[in-house]
């Protein structure tokens, strides 16, 4: 059963410089329990995609086509209050990148994280803060913490208590924006490993969103590898990570150093397109190594090779 349906969703900013497509016509679903990861460079629209899914999509970028459908409802036309308090942290939560920067630096750890409990259920203050006691035991910090301020907790235990937040009213779906940034391969590890936990323990659907695929290897049951806002492969991770079929997805994995192989690490040469003035046809074209006439010309449709892989290329 599908928890999230994302049909044609179309998010552009409308800047002083021209329209930037930052996510232009993606479509996907998440089932119940799934993990499906999210990869791609900097700049190809993974971010504003999660923000998206929130109704968060900050000034001046808007939702200007698709319908994104959450249990059963269609949040894109839903009005700002029932969304907050029937879809927002109760079905849907977001763990956003740099948790020094979206903790509020004036409140305690407990406050932060009872307020939503308190806004969203009819409970008081006392139980309010035990589950938030139960939340932040279970990804792995003392109950002290909800005495501290943001500025007094090391990268990994604000990455921790982003985690508690998102998942202190129990959603049925958690997007995580690159939730391991800026943090040491340690403290990475230990994040990766707490994701596989509540994975494991509350069969918790999650959207994981990174550049470093080698993430996405270790928790997720699908991938959707994006490009200058399109989403260009999309399968099981067994697919895309044994036998990746677009070429920007197999430059992606041959630039990862792996252990036990003599291939030389390469690159891909170029830079991401300008996405208010994108290439015509395929995107990647400029930088594909197997660029044909066709990939100038016109967009690649959607091909599926069978088993739920699906490709954007004219090679297929």
């Amino acid at each position: 059963m599908s928890l999230l349906d994302v049909k044609n969703l179309k998010i552009y900013y409308f800047t002083l410089k021209g329209v930037v497509r930052a996510v232009d016509d993606v479509s996907f679903n998440v089932r119940e329990g799934e993990v499906l990861g999210i990869a791609g460079e900097s700049g190809s629209g993974k971010s504003t995609l999660g923000y998206g899914l929130m109704r968060l999509v900050p000034p001046p970028g808007r939702i200007v086509g698709g319908n994104i459908v959450v249990s059963g409802k269609d949040i894109t036309s839903m009005d700002e209050g029932t969304l907050r308090r029937e879809v927002r942290w109760k079905v849907i939560s977001m763990i956003f990148q740099g948790a020094l920067n979206a903790l509020n630096p004036v409140y305690t750890i407990g406050k932060q994280l009872v307020e939503p409990i308190i806004f969203h259920e009819n409970v008081g203050l006392k139980e309010a803060y035990e589950r938030a006691v139960e939340m932040v035991r279970l990804v792995g910090l003392n109950e002290d913490v909800l005495r501290r301020y943001p500025h007094e907790l090391s990268g990994g235990m604000k990455q921790r208590v982003m985690i508690a937040m998102a998942l202190i009213l129990r959603p049925k779906l958690v997007i995580a924006d690159e939730p391991t940034t800026a943090l040491d391969v340690v403290i990475q590890a230990q994040i990766m490993n707490l994701f596989k936990k509540i994975k494991k323990e509350f069969n918790q659907s999650i959207i994981f969103i990174t550049h470093d695929l080698s993430l996405i290897a270790e928790i997720a049951d699908n991938v959707a590898v994006m490009y200058a806002g399109k989403i260009v492969e999309y399968g099981t991770s067994d697919n895309v990570f044994n036998t990746p079929k677009h070429p920007y997805t197999q430059g992606l994995l041959k630039s990862i150093p792996r252990l036990k192989s003599k291939e030389k690490l390469s690159w891909i040469p170029g830079t991401p397109p300008d996405l208010r003035n994108p290439p015509t046809g395929c995107r990647f074209n400029p930088r594909c190594p197997y660029v044909m006439d066709v990939c100038r010309r016109e967009e690649p449709p959607i091909k599926d090779l069978g088993g739920s892989h699906l490709v954007a290329c004219w090679l297929y």
